[in-house]
């Protein structure tokens, strides 16, 4: 790509802006959501909202934090926001992360956009998080512990599930226009309104930038030519909605995502890229029956198809570049397909018990020529329900319980159940909880993986089952304050036994607690800190499993007010000890103990207060040189292994502005 030069401005700007803010009020910290989602008759949107009135914990970021907050992408607002989430993009915006909930393993959180899963099914490590464009998210809605019975697999630790903006009766729209640090430009446009009954939301975005340096300078190999880690990405969406009537609505929603995306490596890379071409689909019906009966049918597409460019500088037996190159891959393909039908009804019946119940069915499909992925088709059919007390029956207290039945087309049919409550002492101080069983099925390089020099796929394999449970004692006041203690065990876990994946008896056990504190001075200023310590150690072990860190601190203080067209944001996340095991006999290594600030402001003005809006972010403000993971690399002159960082993104300043149509 082309450089896009930008210049950098000094600190200057923050310290008038901290000047202008002192004395003054912040945003509400990440809460409850009844304060964001306005209550209707659709059944799926409103499964958050009432998992958590019956204990489930639920968080929620809303669109004016992630606008104030002036993120390019998802993982960054999820990295800096969510509290009790660990994330770290491997190599800045657009990439790969690291990530743990309340300190899971990172395949433990299921990811959906709009409810619809988005996990890559060929490695359930990898999160697809710049799979919707950060402009076009009205809410993420993070849910915490297990969420089998309504999400099914791979939701042993919790959810997050990203939500589009909704549709509109008002046509209005916002037009962006942002460059960063790292040559980065990044052009954003939304519009949304209806006509007749007719309602629909169109968007596009277009991200492109050279990329950071994702590696210090001790760790790249004079054999590395290409040494910025660059990205290219297009998104085209399309939302519309027909009511039928008062009780019906057809809706469908469309998005095709075109990327080209660097893999950067610190030895022999001349040029390796993924060229990625993905499609979202969704067709839903929503009916509310009776005042008292809704439901919803949806079915949904997601085909992910990516070509892997990889080619080596050719060196001599000095370990010299001899100027030639040698293409490794040219286009290997790796990708798959993902379908699915989900349909669930919710009965409150006006007695002292409610219902929930429906059906799922996904179908997936996938290859990879990289590492020998065999093409091959799995089926999964569930059947999963959930009865609820009401106010009828206990005023101050709300409990539920759920079961799940799910039927792979391989073996392992799994039954998963949950209980939770929550119980409110008055209306200052509540207590609540849940417990049960998830399970994740095994992805497809574990079932179908037959690259010979590496560990073989098992197509017996079962999933991996987990107990989990997660209790809380909480207070609203002016201080909002959470104490939450969560433990979780998972059996079955898939493991290496003579070069095949199995099913050991191994268990690993994740236990921690956490503690949320948010304060509102004034309807202006709030402030809001989040800590997590965990420990999570493998059966018969001592010692922290990888990539999981023992402790996560989050802080942040804001202002944002009606009457003023001044905002401004310090967002602080520290990651604790934190460990990765590298290849080639390296062994394990320490590479937390991290901090990374964020300072952001933001000017509205212009028609009734925010027709234009500037806003500024100093990224990684303290410009901390931290690995995000480890990796093992070769020397040039005799290909020796070492081990290497990857690098989070340094310190970059970030400029926006956005018009309101």
């Amino acid at each position: 790509m082309k450089p896009k030069q930008l210049s950098l401005f000094a600190a200057a700007p923050w310290l008038v802006a901290a000047a202008m803010a002192a004395g003054a009020p912040a945003e509400e910290a990440p809460g409850v959501i009844e304060e964001v989602i306005v209550l209707g008759d659709r059944v799926e949107e409103t499964i958050p909202l009432d998992l958590q009135q019956f204990g489930n914990r639920v968080e929620v970021i809303t669109a004016d934090d992630l606008r104030l907050g002036g993120f390019n992408d998802v993982a960054q607002s999820l990295q800096m926001k969510v509290p009790g989430l660990y994330l770290a993009p491997k190599n800045g915006a657009f990439d790969y992360v690291g990530c743990s909930l309340q300190g899971s393993r990172c395949q433990d959180i299921l990811w959906l956009i709009d409810g619809v899963r988005i996990n890559n099914r060929l490695y359930n490590s990898t999160s697809p998080l710049d799979t919707v464009p950060a402009h076009m998210v009205e809410r993420i809605e993070v849910l915490y512990g297990g969420q089998g019975i309504f999400y099914g697999t791979q939701s042993v630790a919790g959810v997050v599930n990203v939500v589009t903006k909704p549709f509109s009766d008002t046509q209005e729209g916002r037009v962006g226009l942002a460059v960063d640090g790292n040559d980065g430009v990044h052009a954003s446009l939304d519009y949304r309104g209806s006509a007749g009954g007719h309602q629909f939301v169109v968007y596009a975005s277009s991200d492109e930038a050279d990329g950071i340096r994702p590696y210090r300078s001790e760790d790249i190999q004079p054999s590395t030519t290409d040494r910025d880690r660059s990205y290219d990405i297009t998104m085209l969406g399309l939302k519309y909605a027909y009511d039928m009537g008062e009780t019906s609505r057809l809706s469908l929603h469309y998005q095709h995502t075109d990327a080209e995306l660097d893999f950067a490596r610190p030895y022999l890379n001349h040029d390796t890229f993924n060229a990625r071409d993905e499609d979202i689909v969704t067709l839903k019906y929503d009916l509310q029956a009776t005042d008292n009966i809704g439901l919803f049918v949806k079915a949904y597409s997601h085909t992910w198809d990516t070509d892997y460019t990889r080619i080596y500088n050719v060196l001599d037996d000095n370990g010299a570049i001899t100027g030639g190159v040698r293409t490794v891959n040219d286009g290997s393909y790796w990708g798959y397909e993902d379908y699915g039908l989900t349909a669930m009804t919710r009965v409150e019946t006006g007695g002292g018990f409610d219902f929930a119940a429906g059906y799922e069915h996904q179908r997936f499909s996938g290859s990879d020529d990289v590492l020998l992925i065999a093409d091959q088709t799995e089926s999964v059919n569930a059947f999963f329900g959930q009865i609820r007390t009401n106010e009828s029956l206990l005023a101050n207290t709300r409990m539920a319980l759920g079961l799940r039945y799910n039927k792979p087309s391989g073996d392992g049919e799994v039954t998963v159940g949950n209980f939770s409550l929550q119980h409110d002492f008055s209306d200052a101080f509540y207590l609540r909880g849940s417990a049960g069983t998830s399970f994740r099925l095994p992805d497809a390089w574990q079932l179908y993986g037959n690259d010979p020099c590496c560990t073989l796929g098992n197509p017996d394999l079962e999933g991996e089952k987990s107990r989990n449970v997660n209790v809380a004692l909480g207070g609203r006041s002016g201080l909002r304050w959470e104490v939450v203690a969560f433990r979780r065990a998972v059996d079955d876990l898939i493991g290496v036994v003579d070069g095949m994946r199995v099913n050991t008896d191994r268990t690993v056990d994740f236990d921690g607690w956490e503690l949320n504190l948010a304060y509102e001075f004034n309807p202006d200023w709030t402030a809001s800190i989040n800590y997590v310590a965990t420990s999570a150690e493998a059966e018969g072990g001592s010692e922290q499993i990888t990539d999981v860190p023992e402790s996560t601190l989050k802080a942040s203080v804001t202002h944002r007010s009606a009457s003023s067209p001044i905002e401004f944001a310090v967002s602080l996340v520290h990651v604790g000890d934190l460990y990765d095991s590298v290849g080639g006999g390296i062994g394990r290594i320490e590479h937390g103990g991290y901090t990374v600030l964020d300072l952001v402001a933001a000017y509205r003005f212009g028609g009734d207060g925010d027709r234009h809006r500037i806003g500024i972010r100093l990224e990684n403000a303290l410009d901390e040189d931290y690995a995000s993971s480890l990796g093992r690399s070769f020397m040039d002159i005799d290909g020796s292994s070492y081990p290497y960082a990857n690098l989070g993104t340094p310190q970059t300043f970030h400029v926006a502005y956005a018009y309101r149509l």
